[in-house]
């Protein structure tokens, strides 16, 4: 692998810790028992990718949610909260890796994510973390809801090429899903994929 002067991160199951079992635990304690149809790792459906996309607020999608699940009577409070159940936890000795990498490299965030988890996991991180502002990590922090695109498409790799001026064959990405390190690939990108768990602290950098 070439010697990157830049490493795009993934931030769930990469930065942050989530575990998709657990919202699906919670939506079942709400009588939403099949919310694996509607988003898993490997499988996201429209109204999620909507939100994803930042196509739907999250009002909106609280409501389209309780139209899909057919469950009428749940609270947006509730639907927010089982949602957020997968954002586990930022390991601090991750953070404080990061603080030592961004020394020696650019570094940069791209996320599929949404309102609702931005301001879960952010605050989450104001909580855990001194830092006031996780964001200010990354040279930049990208987010799917805000560029209007979702990995694995390599438009979106490209977006964030062209936004930073890089030099794909000299830029890392790296996820914990293969189809986006994929993506990142054909986009001229290196891409590390790092399943769990495995996590960034093996990889050496």
């Amino acid at each position: 692998m070439q010697k990157p002067e830049n490493i795009i991160f993934d931030l769930g199951g990469v930065i942050l810790n989530i575990d998709f079992k657990q919202t699906a635990l919670a939506f079942a304690e709400l009588g939403v028992g099949n919310f694996n149809e509607y988003y898993t790792l490997q499988s996201v459906s429209p109204l999620f990718e909507k939100l994803e996309i930042g196509a739907i607020s999250p009002d909106d999608f609280y409501g389209e949610f309780r139209s899909l699940a057919k469950q009428p009577s749940l609270t947006n409070e509730q639907i927010r909260d089982a949602w957020n159940a997968l954002l586990l936890n930022f390991p601090p000795e991750r953070i404080n890796w990061l603080k030592k990498i961004k020394e020696r490299y650019n570094i940069y965030l791209l996320s599929n994510t949404n309102q609702i988890h931005y301001e879960a996991f952010t605050k989450a991180y104001r909580n855990q973390v001194e830092d006031k502002n996780f964001d200010e990590l990354f040279i930049t922090a990208y987010y799917s809801h805000n560029l209007g695109l979702r990995k694995p498409s390599k438009e979106i790799f490209e977006t964030v090429l062209a936004k930073e001026n890089l030099t794909a064959a000299e830029t890392v990405f790296i996820d914990d899903s293969l189809a986006n390190i994929e993506a990142a690939r054909s986009a001229g990108l290196q891409g590390i994929h790092l399943p769990s768990p495995k996590t960034v602290l093996e990889l050496g950098l």
